[in-house]
């Protein structure tokens, strides 16, 4: 007999999820999983699954380089969208998308598997993805590390560590970067430069042509994964630019690329972010990039599109 508290419905995001009586949470559009290429891709790519803490794993990316090759390459940190609650490092779409990022570019990647909402509320992923980025910089430190992985020992440059996410990720990596501005990484490691794209920022006030029916969705998400935020829809982690947020000149980076897409609903935040980084009084280097009649997540949806192969080249400058 089927259990009643497994079929009644006490809360739902639609199209996205739905959570029953006895804790279970069903999700509809996760994407599938694609498995790690330890031998390497048609493009060279190595790639494999590692824990980092019994809850937090990654799945790590290495490019292709000559046999006796020591080289040194920059280091992304990249956090996955989802609205914090669907998706992974794991899943096909974030899996090619960073293997071509990886081939262009020449970089390591690590993919943070933070713990995801509503089982595991904010402020959950935002602690894992600090523990991931404080791991990949203790390997920036003379004190030996037990969970020390060789690829960022060999060819890990510390010197230029990177932050990146799309959608949720985003939002994620610049509350990271926030949180490095006032919180020290092992071996005083720097951050040096973040990408946004098409950053999760939402706010109960309407900015430029923000429609309420387009942030519907986003508030709800919000409260759902989040439900016990202080200020509700304008805490500062999802509102950078409410009352009592901290100013946006103490972001922990040299450089900081932002993307949006011109049919995204987060298009609008997107832009005023860029905007108030750079009347901040912020010392480094921002670029906005928009995307012409595409909607949100469209390179992992339209991967092969020319604008999606677009987007992946103007990062690859970015990074490298």
């Amino acid at each position: 007999m089927v259990s009643s508290n497994s079929i009644e419905v006490v809360s739902e995001l639609l199209p996205i999820l739905k959570v029953y009586k006895d804790g279970t949470v069903e999700r509809f559009l996760n994407s599938p999983y694609a498995p790690p290429s330890p031998l390497g891709n048609t493009t060279g790519v190595l790639s494999k699954d590692i824990a980092i803490t019994p809850d937090i794993s990654a799945r790590l990316y290495l490019p292709k380089l000559s046999p006796s090759a020591n080289q040194k390459l920059p280091i992304l940190v990249y956090f996955h969208g989802g609205g914090f609650c669907i998706e992974s490092p794991f899943s096909i779409l974030c899996h090619r998308y960073l293997n071509l990022l990886v081939s262009q570019s020449k970089i390591i990647v690590v993919s943070v598997d933070y713990r995801l909402a509503p089982e595991y509320p904010l402020p959950v992923a935002y602690e894992d993805s600090w523990a991931a980025l404080q791991w990949v910089a203790s390997h920036n430190t003379t004190t030996k590390n037990t969970k020390e992985d060789p690829w960022l020992i060999r060819h890990g440059n510390f010197d230029r560590l990177y932050l990146g996410g799309d959608s949720s990720g985003a939002n994620i990596a610049h509350n990271i970067a926030m949180q490095a501005g006032t919180d020290t990484l092992h071996g005083d490691t720097k951050i040096h430069g973040v990408f946004l794209s098409q950053p999760y920022f939402c706010g109960s006030k309407l900015i430029g042509n923000e429609s309420l029916a387009e942030k519907r969705l986003l508030q709800d998400t919000w409260m759902l994964v989040y439900p016990n935020a202080k200020g509700g829809i304008d805490n500062p982690m999802i509102n950078p630019f409410a009352y009592g947020s901290r100013n946006l000149s103490q972001i922990q980076c040299r450089r900081l690329f932002v993307c949006v897409a011109s049919k995204d609903e987060l298009r609008e935040r997107g832009v005023y972010y860029y905007k108030a980084v750079k009347e901040s009084g912020w010392k480094g280097q921002v670029e906005l990039f928009k995307v012409e009649g595409e909607g949100h997540g469209f390179h992992f949806f339209d991967f092969d599109s020319e604008k999606a192969k677009e987007l992946v080249n103007r990062l690859a400058s970015f990074l490298c």
